[in-house]
């Protein structure tokens, strides 16, 4: 046999052989791109080129402090190439950008372990159809790009650079998802499947998708119990159906509603892994629907998280800056009570502005306490602190409110199209509170604004008469002085010295004097047009009934807004945009049904991986048009390993089935289209791991077994033509207490390595082999810690003779 290969060349050129830092556990090439994702052992992603030149390499406890210590647990592409999604332990998957593998956002989708990921995309972009009805975001049209999240960490008084230099979240996914409609689909260790349109908004979620997204194939390992739909009791689903399992969901929710049945569903229960395949179609009916939802939804998700963030950098600064307020100015008290006075610091103050004597505690106070240098410093960060609050509102949390309730106003309008929208859980009652409650928060931002710049230029008139004061007591002259208003300087202290209403908007607390703060903003304005004092105006309950009719007016029902605090707003808007947006996951979930399940083959009663495959090829035989049962313009096929203690009669097998998704509407016809082949590996090779390549074909992974070890030894790489395998046709029966592929052991098919495309590699290989059809790349990892890339479309005798 070596002189053959020889004389014709070796197959699959070895492109290179590279020794690797850690053991590999993960293994996924780049749909668009020739670059390989690779997750160690200990948990580090590493990136690199098909050149082995290493891009980037990061770990849980880069993403964020929360993830230390973390297992990843899977890892997929986004169909764009752009993306990385990273399944964790603990139920979170954590979205990464390709260039330098930042940390773009998480979700917390399930509450076990991510062990499987797939991400697929519809076949055109769309408004690509013809379809009236094709999504365009119109925000562009009215609005500047979204606002960024101020910067966090490491903020100082003075310091007005808030935003970090890395782009937005939200527009590294949403930049090229929009062109296309596409859906994350991921598994966890207790077998819940969630679906996440843009792998970003959760649309739906099941506790258990083919070429069209008509059905999900999942094989799943474990024990599966059955439960009732009527009666929720939940029963063991058989006797000993412990092994893998094949389940066809219906989900073609995502394609169109139709009246079905519940079948039933089969949950796996005790998973150890999920394995579950998907990809899309042209041209759905709901596509433009769920795009239009889950794209508005999204981006006022982010734009929320810009506002939660802006929200706590400006209850920060502003603290800090009123810490160092009432640090230097709650000295004043002490002194008072050291001299045995019988007064506040206020009226000590309105003394002292009145004409009044300077007491012995104001003046140590004013004079060394205090001094001119300390005023000044409290002034500066007051200042400083009041800008940077009023930068972050304009240039982050106004633009985030206003393109908010932008969006929540198109949401609004789509509700009202009950025909198309009520169908995927859009509420218009959830939507309408929604928006109003998007409304009042741009109200409480206004009324924010109003009250900063108030207390900004109370606080300013207040530090210049005070420095004047000092500088009178110094005995130094004070004609270049900024001018005050003693007007305001009486409002000051008497409603601002020992209260902060800035902060006061800025907490969750509600608000005990609901008018007071909006009236003191009011005779600062007055006072500013040159009218007197408005002592009335302060005790004026008229007013509130002014505020009531003016909100009503305005088309809001709620009018006690006032008693909410800014935050306490915010609050609200975001619990009522959660309320509203669970609607579609929680309506989609109930429409994705288990349709047909096919026990695969018993293993015992602790789990293990099995090496599986699912992949999807264009059906020929069938002559069908687009808009007739979606899942016949595909058929499906899955490659898993037999393991030898689940038969005694099978061993060392490679299984086959294809043709499941058609099998639940030829059953009802009277005929089956399931069919199946057991592939023998001859004696001496053990199957390391496998998977389903272009055009009907199958890589196997084979290691020699040695006299010491299976592992050790070399390993061989062939391509198996799996259409010209001898397929059987599997009979089907209501009856799912049975193992089909036992049925099979007479007509096993015995694999001949000599007649096969085969490469062999001089060290023994370990899963996972990492293979890519759109690229024709195949990567082995050796025991060794070594990677070897493969290409699968050349030999090397013809590089080398090209070259």
């Amino acid at each position: 046999m070596e002189t053959d290969e020889v004389e014709r060349g070796l197959p699959f050129q070895l492109q290179f052989d590279k020794p690797v830092p850690s053991q590999i556990k993960i293994a996924e090439w780049n749909p668009e791109k020739d670059l390989l994702a690779m997750v160690t052992e200990d948990s580090k992603i590493l990136l690199h080129r098909f050149n082995w030149q290493r891009l980037w390499t990061v770990s849980p406890e880069a993403f964020s402090e929360s993830f230390q210590g973390r297992c990843i647990t899977s890892l997929c592409w986004r169909p764009d190439g752009k993306a990385i999604a990273v399944g964790l332990e603990d139920g979170t998957i954590s979205l990464h950008d390709v260039e330098n593998g930042k940390f773009l956002r998480s979700m917390k989708s399930h509450t076990e372990a991510v062990v499987c990921l797939n991400w697929e995309e519809d076949g055109q972009p769309i408004g690509d159809s013809g379809n009236i009805l094709a999504y365009e975001d119109r925000t562009s049209r009215f609005f500047p790009p979204a606002p960024r999240v101020p910067r966090m960490p490491g903020l100082v008084s003075g310091d007005t650079s808030f935003m970090d230099d890395s782009e937005d979240s939200f527009g590294e996914l949403s930049n090229s998802s929009h062109q296309r409609f596409n859906i994350l689909c991921s598994g966890d260790k207790d077998g819940s499947i969630c679906f996440s349109i843009f792998g970003i908004f959760p649309i739906g979620k099941i506790v258990a998708l083919s070429k069209d997204l008509c059905r999900l194939i999942v094989t799943c390992s474990g024990e599966l119990i059955e439960e009732s739909i009527e009666s929720r009791d939940r029963h063991i689903f058989g006797h000993g159906l412990l092994g893998l399992h094949s389940l066809a969901l219906d989900t073609s929710i995502f394609w169109n509603i139709y009246d079905k049945q519940v079948l039933g569903c089969c949950h796996p229960n005790v998973l150890s892994n999920v394995a579950a395949k998907s990809c899309l179609l042209d041209g759905f009916p709901l596509t433009n629907e769920l795009h239009q939802v889950a794209q508005q939804a999204s981006n006022i998700e982010d734009l929320t998280e810009v506002i939660r963030a802006s929200l706590s950098v400006m209850n920060k600064q502003w603290s800090d800056a009123m810490h160092m307020f009432h640090e230097k100015f709650d000295s004043l008290s002490s002194l008072i009570n050291d001299h045995g006075l019988d007064s506040s610091p206020q009226e000590e103050f309105l003394s002292l502005l009145c004409g009044a004597q300077t007491s012995p505690p104001l003046h140590q106070f004013l004079v060394s306490s205090l001094g001119e240098v300390g005023l000044k410093r409290v002034s500066k960060a007051m200042s400083n602190a009041g800008k940077e609050l009023q930068l972050i509102v304009l240039d982050h949390l106004q633009p985030a409110a206003e393109i908010i309730a932008f969006r929540m106003g198109e949401l609004r309008g789509l509700s009202r199209w009950r025909a198309r929208y009520k169908v995927i859980g859009l509420d218009e009652r959830l939507i309408n509170n929604a928006t109003e409650k998007a409304g009042m928060f741009l109200v409480q931002v206004e009324r924010f604004i109003m009250v900063l710049s108030s207390a900004l230029q109370q606080f300013s008139n207040f530090f210049s008469w005070l420095l004047k004061c000092i500088k009178l007591l110094v005995s130094e002259t004070s004609d270049q002085l900024v001018s005050f208003n003693s007007e305001l300087v009486i409002i000051f202290l008497r409603f601002l010295y020992d209260q902060d209403p800035v902060r006061q908007l800025l907490e969750l607390s509600e608000v005990d004097h609901n008018i007071e703060i909006e009236l003191i903003a009011k005779s600062v304005l007055l006072i500013q047009k040159g009218m007197h004092y408005p002592s009335k105006i302060l005790g004026d309950r008229e007013t509130m009934q002014k505020i009531k009719e003016l909100v009503q007016l305005g088309g809001f029902s709620d009018s006690e807004y006032l008693r909410r605090t800014m935050a306490k707003e915010f609050q609200q808007m975001a619990s009522s945009f959660k309320e509203a947006f669970v609607m579609p996951f929680s309506t989609i979930s109930e429409k994705i049904l288990c349709e047909d399940l096919l026990p695969m083959f018993p293993f015992p009663s602790s789990p293990f991986n099995v090496p599986t495959s699912i992949s999807y090829y264009k059906d020929i035989s069938l002559d069908v048009s687009t808009y007739q049962t979606c899942q016949r313009r595909f058929i499906d096929y899955i490659a898993f390993k037999v393991p030898n203690e689940s038969f005694p009669d099978i061993l060392n097998c490679i299984g086959i089935a294809r043709g499941f998704m058609h099998d639940l509407s030829s059953v009802k016809k009277g005929y089956t289209s399931l069919e199946a082949v057991l592939l023998s590996i001859p004696d001496g090779y053990h199957c390391v791991d496998l998977s389903l390549y272009k055009e009907s074909q199958m890589v196997l992974l084979l290691n020699e077994i040695t006299s010491t070890s299976e592992s050790s030894g070399s390993a061989h790489m062939l391509v198996v033509q799996v259409a010209d395998l001898p397929f059987v046709s599997v009979p089907r029966s209501t009856n799912f207490n049975y193992w089909k592929l036992h049925e099979l052991k007479d007509s096993i098919t015995y694999l001949q390595i000599e007649n096969e495309k085969i490469r062999s590699i001089p060290h023994s290989a370990i899963a996972p082999m990492a293979v890519s059809a759109s690229r024709g790349v195949a990567c082995v990892f050796a025991a060794r810690k070594r990677a070897l890339v493969y290409i699968l479309e050349e030999d090397e005798d013809e590089v080398t003779d090209a070259e």
